[in-house]
């Protein structure tokens, strides 16, 4: 990661570090307080110091003194692209992204610093978009304090895209439509969310796009695409329409499928450092696949 940069035009160094490189203020603010974080010249300035054409300035953005107690566990999963600053890899299903109380030893977070330590390289684990426990494909992975404070501002423009295939528990009405409501958290629980038609304390405004790709006996399959990024959106908005997930324990009665039959099939987003376009694509998992093979009839111009 390049932790130098050659100024070339007058700014200050906040200017810089918020127009130029896209750092968080949360950030700028841990580079302050560190011994060195940011350096001038080789010489510690404050935010406000002035910078010429030709200044060198420093900043500690490395990792190696953090301290990170994740454990390394080593278990599969699929690198799909990989550069000095992010990694995208393909999450399996029933892999849960973070640690927990629950999950201490089996999580993504686990296996990706299994697969640093491997390397020999110090590893913070900073996922850039969610996928739930049971969600399948793409998940992000910024592998520096620059790209992650980069893609966490691109998330929340909207540059982040975000595509999933879907099973679905009935066929929609409309072959594609969009769905716009409120989410908020389902009164008396911790996980459940609904939809609501107010703005109203602690709801969220919410969007999703789907296209139905393919129908079979009362079950269809379509590709949904977030224009917002809620906890479980894709699963309550699909239940609000009457099309539950197949294999949603929380928001279907379904028994169908062994778990919510949805994966993260595409993620497109700009380069936190030469802010290229990229995207990402994960192939459908077995369970998936095969689901689809015996009970739907696909439009296979349209799964492209």
């Amino acid at each position: 990661m390049k932790n130098e940069f050659i100024i070339e035009r007058s700014s200050t160094v906040k200017e810089f570090l918020l127009g130029e490189l896209r750092l968080s203020s949360k950030l700028i603010t841990h580079l302050k307080s560190l011994d060195n974080g940011i350096l001038l010249n080789g010489s510690r300035v404050t935010v406000r110091a002035v910078m010429h054409a030709g200044d060198r300035l420093s900043l500690k953005l490395d990792d190696e003194s953090e301290n990170e107690r994740l454990l390394p566990v080593k278990l599969h999963f699929d690198v799909l692209y990989e550069d000095e600053d992010v990694l995208a890899v393909n999450k399996p299903a029933g892999m849960p992204t973070h640690p927990s109380h629950q999950h201490t030893d089996d999580t993504l977070a686990n296996a990706v610093a299994y697969y640093y330590k491997e390397k020999g390289r110090p590893f913070v684990f900073r996922a850039v978009n969610r996928l739930d426990g049971d969600t399948s494909g793409v998940l992000l992975i910024a592998k520096n304090r620059r790209a992650a404070a980069s893609l966490s501002l691109a998330l929340k423009s909207g540059e982040v895209k975000k595509t999933y295939l879907a099973l679905l528990s009935a066929i929609p009405e409309q072959q594609s439509g969009r769905i716009s409501s409120y989410i908020r958290r389902k009164s008396g629980s911790i996980l459940l969310r609904e939809v609501t038609d107010k703005k109203s304390e602690g709801a969220d405004f919410a969007e999703t796009d789907y296209t139905l790709i393919g129908v079979g006996e009362g079950v269809a399959l379509a590709r949904v695409t977030l224009l917002t990024g809620r906890t479980h959106q894709i699963r309550v908005h699909m239940q609000s329409i009457g099309c539950s997930l197949l294999g949603d324990y929380l928001y279907g009665d379904e028994k169908s499928f062994p778990r919510q039959a949805l994966h993260a099939s595409s993620l497109s987003f700009p380069h936190p450092i030469t802010k290229e376009r990229i995207t990402v694509s994960a192939p459908l998992p077995d369970d998936m696949a095969s689901y689809i093979k015996s009970n739907i009839n696909v439009n296979y111009y349209l799964l492209l």
